[in-house]
């Protein structure tokens, strides 16, 4: 069982340091798994699973450095913050890949899949976020 630290803030959380190597892609996805499980919010378990390996698959290939940092919050009851931080200034771009294109595919998953995202420039590189928010039951 993989031992994940709780985030020091408010907001309830956990956060790991990840190699930028494919397979922290994942040990991104297990934290996410804990967290949503210690939370209960088993409803869209997959869609955040999604978005947290497309955030972190993007910053282990495009920002070229040798770490990054996931956090997985969850700033209400009914959503959950996916946060991934890594050390490149590079921002990512939404693109509209066609139907030859064998990639470029990962952030049009995150906007789909999430209520919204976006980046945020760092003095030690970006973070680039996406909110998902659970339907009530009715």
């Amino acid at each position: 069982m993989a031992a994940f630290r709780p985030t020091a803030t408010a907001t309830p959380g956990f956060s790991e340091t990840l190699s930028c190597k494919p397979e922290s892609v994942a040990r991104a996805r297990r934290l996410v798994e804990t967290a949503l499980k210690t939370w209960e919010l088993y409803e869209f378990a997959d869609d955040v699973t999604m978005v947290a390996s497309e955030l972190v698959t993007n910053a282990v290939q495009h920002s070229k450095r040798r770490r990054l940092r996931i956090r997985v919050s969850r700033p209400a009851h009914n959503r959950v913050l996916v946060t991934v931080f890594d050390r490149s200034f590079a921002l990512p771009i939404l693109r509209a890949p066609d139907e030859q294109d064998t990639n470029g595919r990962g952030l049009l998953l995150v906007d789909v899949l999430s209520d919204r995202w976006g980046t945020h420039r760092r003095p030690f590189g970006k973070s680039v976020w996406a909110e998902l928010i659970a339907v009530e039951p009715s």
